[in-house]
């Protein structure tokens, strides 16, 4: 599995809600099922995940499918995220943490 680190760019989205929702875009090169990522959650004031959610989309942004993603382990705030195996696309990657 190729380990991108922190890639692709997130977003935070209603951040005074008690739990942030981070919204995770990756290269259009990242291969699901094969590649992993990473988050510092300690970025956006949070330790731990509650739900994550995703998607794969076409190059203009177009949602080609529902993907699964999981958070595999979270150490020092900084949680490991694998996807399915839906190809070689962006992934579109929704975080509740806390």
């Amino acid at each position: 599995m190729g380990a991108l680190g922190d890639v692709g760019t997130t977003i935070e989205v209603a951040p005074n809600l008690g739990m942030k929702v981070l919204l995770m875009t990756t290269p259009a090169s990242f291969v699901g099922g094969t590649d992993s990522l990473t988050i510092d959650l300690t970025k956006y004031g949070c330790t731990k995940v509650h739900a994550i959610f995703a998607s794969s989309q076409t190059t203009t942004g177009t949602t080609v499918v529902a993907a699964t993603a999981q958070v595999t382990s979270i150490s020092s705030g900084v949680a490991l995220i694998e996807t399915s195996a839906t190809g070689t696309n962006i992934y579109g990657i929704v975080i509740y943490a806390y």
